[in-house]
């Protein structure tokens, strides 16, 4: 079956910097919906679109393909009191007061000193060209549950 709207892909990928270190690897296959459900970037939903299981292909992605511009206004230096007593380098908090109550962000430690926090709501990858290496996996026909909900449902499902 080829892949195309409405289907169900599992695919296991490599994701690598603009200098080819390699960032994050699948230690399980990913499984997603395809056809404009925001399972996965669209630029790689379109270079899957007609492949089958077995099949393989490489997408290099610019930051806006991908995580984004990195923004500087989403750092932030907050004072020390408004955080846990143990708050420490790279501990994540979620901030719920955008324009959008259903948006969170989430906003990472990056350095505390002298009674001041600094955190960053940007992507760790934001700024940055990547490329996604993947190989399809498996792809089937979405049952009506997951179109109705826009997600896949069981093992592997990635939201």
């Amino acid at each position: 079956m080829e892949i195309s709207d409405d289907t169900v892909v599992t695919l296991s990928y490599k994701l690598y910097s603009a200098a080819g270190e390699l960032i994050e690897e699948t230690s399980q296959p990913i499984t997603y919906l395809h056809g404009d459900h925001h399972g996965i970037f669209p630029k790689i939903e379109d270079a899957l679109t007609e492949k089958r299981a077995g099949d393989s292909c490489s997408v290099a992605l610019e930051p806006e393909d991908a995580f984004g511009e990195y923004d500087a206004e989403l750092v932030r230096v907050e004072a020390q009191d408004r955080f846990p007593a143990d708050v420490k380098v790279g501990m994540q908090f979620e901030d719920t007061s955008g324009e959008n109550d259903e948006e969170v962000r989430v906003f990472t430690v990056t350095d505390i000193a002298e009674g001041r926090v600094v955190v960053d709501g940007n992507h760790p990858l934001a700024g940055q060209r990547l490329r996604f290496d993947c190989t399809v996996l498996d792809v089937r026909a979405a049952t009506p549950d997951e179109l109705e909900h826009g997600h896949v449902h069981g093992p592997g499902a990635h939201h």
